[in-house]
């Protein structure tokens, strides 16, 4: 009687054992085939950039080089004049490559220091509450559509300039770097502070420890240690305003130039692209190809600055 007992016991442990093991194969293959189906989808989303990216590039390059079929590289390069759509017919993209360099330069002047300052202060100064109040106002400055800006400068920063220099026209560079540069402010101003507040409070104990001040802090202790995350702002803060569109061609002008007067009117690469764009011209024209040798120069020119920004993050990269 005992026998037979242990032998059901036996028996049942051994099934439910089975049974376990069968279950555990089962979860198992489940897991797995979500795990794939997950890993399907979220590899479909990475390859929709990638692709996407490739087709822009090779559209560009394509038409690129036809368009330098009809047009020599070295005019191209070197002429000063840019009149595509009038005769005599230049190409130089000089003209336009110098206003786009003016208005980046201006913005630049504007957001980098300002947004490095202000992600100091609000990293290493500003309580809690006005940190709270004054990151969601930048990021709703951020958020404004550019064609509001541009009307901005159009109808209040030039005037407010025109009272301190009569002499500067209605469309000016000036205006409209100032205010692509306060458009690209919160920018700096938000991924700097990130990259600030990330660096660890024992290295800012450090330094209070050996009798160095709040600002000494910031200067040489801080700011060094989130560099790395300093120069990727930047660097995205310049792109957005080399990319600038609605702010250059409602404030700048469309007058192609080569010049460094931010007073005078100018056009950018792509207040440029905007005006062709709009106009009546003819498809597979010459002058309808020049939208993407543009195009083509504006993206080596930001894919380079962002190699540039690439070495130095490495080189000054701290790990903590």
């Amino acid at each position: 009687m005992n026998e037979a007992v242990l032998k059901n016991a036996r028996n049942r442990s051994t099934q439910n054992q089975s049974q376990k093991k069968t279950s555990g194969i089962v979860q198992k293959k489940r897991m797995n085939r979500e795990d794939f189906v997950v890993k399907s989808i979220l590899f479909l989303c990475a390859m929709v950039s990638i692709l996407t990216t490739i087709g822009i590039v090779a559209v560009l390059l394509v038409e690129t080089l036809s368009f330098f079929k009809d047009v020599s590289l070295l005019a191209f390069l070197t002429d000063t004049k840019w009149t595509p759509l009038f005769k005599p017919e230049h190409f130089g993209i000089l003209a336009l490559l110098s206003g786009s360099v003016l208005i980046t330069l201006g913005a630049s002047l504007v957001a980098l220091p300002l947004g490095l300052m202000t992600a100091i202060y609000l990293s290493e100064y500003a309580d809690d509450r006005v940190r709270r109040v004054i990151k969601p106002i930048l990021e709703v400055l951020a958020g404004i559509p550019t064609i509001v800006y541009g009307y901005f400068a159009l109808t209040f920063v030039t005037p407010l300039l025109r009272v301190i220099s009569p002499d500067m026209g209605v469309f000016n560079a000036l205006s409209a770097s100032i205010v692509v540069g306060i458009m690209i402010l919160p920018m700096v101003a938000s991924l700097s502070e990130d990259a600030m507040v990330s660096v660890p409070k024992s290295l800012r104990n450090g330094a209070y420890s050996l009798g160095a001040t709040r600002l000494e802090v910031a200067r040489k202790v801080v700011v060094p240690a989130a560099f790395s995350g300093i120069i990727s702002s930047f660097v995205l803060a310049i792109s957005r305003a080399i990319g600038e569109t609605m702010i250059v061609t409602i404030a700048a002008g469309a007058t192609p130039k080569l010049t460094l007067n931010p007073l005078e009117s100018v056009q950018t690469m792509t207040a440029y692209i905007v005006q062709v764009s709009l106009g009546d011209i003819q498809h597979g024209s010459i002058e309808y190809k020049t939208i993407f040798a543009v195009g083509m120069t504006l993206f080596i020119l930001t894919f380079l600055i962002n190699l540039i920004a690439q070495w130095l993050k490495r080189r000054f990269k701290e790990e903590y």
